[in-house]
């Protein structure tokens, strides 16, 4: 499981609706300690003994509680749980050292790269790379600007240690096109952004059919996608 920002009840209830249970999860990987990426986590860890991986500052600073079995990884060193290598990515969030997965299972290959404030190199080499991506496009400028944050957070979800914007989003994915490379939106924010607009941006970037750029439609929407 890649981060676990819902409660322990929430998980569980969404992982039966899929036919999976926590007590088959072997790990639950952080990728920083902000509260709505680690709440469940420490509750699923010591309720199945699932241990939880994180770099050690990422541990450190997430208000979790003791967990079963911590491992403890190095950015930009990868490590191996069953079938999958993992590359953590260093990516620019105001965290304490967060960071983005580089996931490979035999000849398929994923990244998870939300929070960004900024696409950095690491990021940059990754899309090109991969076969599917879940990234961040968090909000549209303009709804941002005009929506109804105060003046600091607004300058601070806009900042290099922030979120992406769909446009944002969308040019880094132009600059690193690959027509076979799956696309999933992330982290869309209920304020400043909608998955229409998300999609919409994205797809008329890389000159697409929308239905070619996925994201979750509403806040009950399930789904799987296969490579």
């Amino acid at each position: 499981m890649l981060d676990a920002g819902l409660s322990g009840r929430r998980i569980t209830s969404l992982m039966k609706q899929v036919g999976l249970e926590p007590r088959e999860l072997d790990a639950i990987l952080l990728t920083h300690e902000h509260s709505d990426h680690v709440m469940g986590s420490g509750v699923l860890s010591r309720r199945y003994k699932v241990p939880i991986y994180a770099n050690e500052n990422t541990l450190a600073c997430s208000n979790i509680g003791p967990v079963n079995d911590p491992v403890i990884f190095q950015t930009m060193h990868s490590f191996s749980i069953g079938p999958f290598s993992i590359r953590p990515l260093p990516i620019s969030h105001s965290a304490a050292e967060p960071n983005a997965f580089h996931i490979t299972c035999d000849d398929i290959s994923f990244l998870l790269a939300t929070d960004l404030g900024r696409v950095n190199d690491e990021i940059f080499s990754a899309l090109r790379e991969v076969d599917l991506v879940m990234i961040e496009a968090n909000h549209d400028v303009d709804m941002l600007i005009h929506g109804p944050y105060p003046p600091a957070l607004k300058s601070r979800v806009r900042s290099d240690h922030g979120h992406l914007s769909n446009i944002d989003c969308a040019r880094a994915l132009w600059a690193t096109f690959n027509e076979e490379r799956r696309i999933f939106l992330s982290h869309l924010s209920k304020n400043n952004n909608t998955p229409e607009l998300a999609r919409r941006t994205v797809a008329r970037t890389l000159g697409c059919d929308e239905d070619s750029v996925d994201c979750l439609l509403h806040p009950r929407d399930v789904r799987s996608m296969r490579v």
